[in-house]
Formats: C-alpha cells, structure tokens, sequence
C-alpha cells in the first residue's frame, strides 16, 4: 500500500527540513516536496500531487490564508493541516483558515528544532491527524462500525436545564454552524469543550460571539451558568459544571490530561452528569479519537440525551462514531440540522417543565 503524500509548506528551510525529517520516520507517511511560498505550493501540487498539505500561515510573495483562497478553488477537496506559531496574530489566522475550508492545524512550539521534546510535540500531534484526514487508503482507514438500529429510550420528564457539546478535528467549523444557529431565547446555558490549544480559545470564542445571537465566552472559574450564555472551555484547562451555593458555576482545573486532551469532553460531561443528572442535552461532534465516549455513558446512565453528528458531514467521525456505535445517542444528524434539533428538544422538554423550575434546582447525579 503506497504511503500517504504529503508537501510540506513553510518559507523556513529550517521547519521545512524538521517537519520532513519527523514525517519521514513513519513509512505510512512519504514526504513529496517541500514549498518556500503558496504561489510555489500551488505550482508543486499540479508536480507532485500530493493526498494533503501542511501550510504555514506566515510565507513571503503568498500567505498561508490567500494560497487557502486559491486551493478552495482550484483543489477543493484537498486535505490542508494549518501550522502555525502559538502567537495572537498566528492563532487569528488559523482560525480564518479553518473557516475557509483548512481541516486542522498543528502548533509550532517555540524551540522547534532544539529539543526532543518539540520534536515530540509536532510528531504526536501531526502524524495522527494526516492518517486521520486521508481516509481512503486502507492501512489508515478506521474499522468500519455498524451503527445499531435507533433505540426507544424512555419518555423523560424532567426538564433540559444544560446544553453541552464535545468536538475536536473539524470542530470550530461545525461549532460555528451550530452556534449561529441557535435562538436569541434558548432559555438554558451551553457549555464546550473543543480541543483546543490556550490563546485560540479566547479568540475562537470571540469570534463565535460575533456570529451569535446569543453571548459567548470564554470560561473562567466560578463563573455563573445563565441561560443564553455560551462557555467555551479555556485551552489547555479542563471545564467542569460545579454547583455553587446560587446555582451552577463553571470551573477550570488543569488536572491530567484525558485522550491527550486538555480541555477533555469526558470531564465536561462527567461534571454535567454530576450536577444535572438527567437534565442534560448532550451533543458530540466531528472529531478524532473516542474523548466523550465515557462522559456520555455516565450522561445516559442518568438519564440525559444524546445527539451525535453523523458520518457524512463529519470531517473525522471518530468521537461521535463512537457514541453512536456504543449505542448512546438518541438521534445521529447532519450537521445543518443539529442546530434546529437541539433548540426543539430544549423546548419540547420544558413544555412539561412544573410552574417556577429554575436552572440548576435540586442537583442530582
């Protein structure tokens, strides 16, 4: 079976040269060309035809967010992995890439090419997720999981009083989908965790914002849950729903990492379970890996719902694949529809809810 090929994009010669010598060590994966610009890049993709890139955003004559422009067009299935230095502008611009059509980034760390240790950084995170994204060669290909028949659960009748949403690979795209589309009453809170590296989560949540009707933020310890108020877990810290002596609060905490995650779906929805028992709405979206899967065995042990992406509009359906193949999820959607089901079930729960229930009332777990 032929490797995956990749051409690395970096006006580095430096990273250039470290990124090959990383990807070269896997012989699933064959490094086919390297490129100093974009206008260079789109010149060796027509060459070499290579199966995904790693693009720097920062590149003289062409950045890394015009060559996106030109790929969208010209290769728009292509596989694009953003790498980028962990810096306000650098993260800014990933973001934007994502939302032109890049599939994932990698971060650069500071000491790339002095250390083992960064070595190790970019080799854990890259090669994962370049298997990950070129799924049709059969080495890499994720065993194929039958979905079981769609399960009756039981009638509920206690209220929803929380929304909470896990996703990783493909996430801030879908998340940016969904979180657009949710009304300006959605009478309950609506809490994330999206892996998602520290600085990115404070511009991806004011970027959400932007696009909401509803208020999103980034979450920070003892803050208050409000209906319409949208939380995004802070990079590198685990969220947690907590009950606080007014109502339930978020926190953070930076306890071991879960998956290799911090911030990890299963805390946040551990934590939900914990408080709300079964007055959770619960939903997971694309992402790689099987982060939620236990969160939303204890959410349906209690009694909570669950909705999961399907397998089409996913760009990696790793997490909600899981959920779905376990048997967990209530419902598995397109992603265009998550939006409107979640804000329908919401509603159709509290139809029923008693005269003066309030958000947080009597935690149980």
């Amino acid at each position: 079976m032929e490797p995956i090929a990749v051409l690395v994009v970096d006006d580095s010669v430096v990273v250039r040269r470290i990124v090959t010598r990383i990807l070269s060590e896997d012989p699933g994966i064959r490094v086919v060309g390297g490129a100093a610009s974009g206008r260079s890049a789109l010149e060796k993709i027509e060459q070499l035809a290579p199966d995904i890139l790693t693009l720097d955003i920062e590149m003289p004559e062409m950045d890394g967010l015009e060559t996106l422009h030109h790929l969208r067009r010209l290769h728009p299935r292509l596989p694009v992995i953003m790498f980028s230095t962990l810096t306000e502008r650098a993260a800014a611009a990933t973001l934007e890439a994502i939302s032109l059509g890049a599939r994932d980034y990698v971060t650069k760390p500071g000491n790339l090419g002095s250390t083992g240790g960064a070595f190790e950084a970019v080799r854990s995170q890259l090669v994962p997720k370049i298997k990950a994204l070129v799924p049709r060669r059969p080495a890499f290909r994720e065993p194929v999981r039958a979905v079981p028949p769609a399960h009756t659960w039981p009638a509920r009748s206690d209220p929803h009083e929380i929304v909470v949403i896990g996703s990783s690979t493909g996430g801030p795209d879908a998340l940016a989908t969904i979180v657009r589309a949710l009304p300006d009453d959605l009478p309950v809170p609506v809490v994330i965790a999206q892996h998602m590296p520290p600085l990115f989560t404070r511009l991806f949540a004011q970027r959400l914002d932007k696009l909401s009707k509803l208020t999103v933020v980034e979450g920070r310890p003892c803050m208050p849950l409000e209906p319409g108020l949208v939380v995004i877990a802070p990079g590198d810290f685990h969220l947690l729903v907590v009950q606080g002596q007014d109502g339930p609060l978020v926190t953070t905490n930076q306890d071991a990492r879960q998956h290799g995650c911090r911030p990890a779906v299963d805390v946040l929805f551990r934590s939900a379970a914990s408080v709300f028992g079964g007055r959770v709405l619960a939903c997971v979206l694309t992402g790689m890996g099987h982060d939620g899967l236990r969160g939303s065995e204890r959410l349906r042990a209690a009694g909570a719902e669950i909705v999961v992406q399907d397998q089409a509009t996913s760009v990696i359906w790793g997490m909600p694949g899981a959920i779905a193949t376990a048997g967990l999820a209530d419902r598995v959607l397109p992603l265009p529809a998550i939006a409107a089901d979640l804000t329908d079930a919401v509603w159709r729960s509290r139809a029923g809810a008693p005269p003066g229930s309030r958000l947080g009332a009597g935690a149980s777990s």
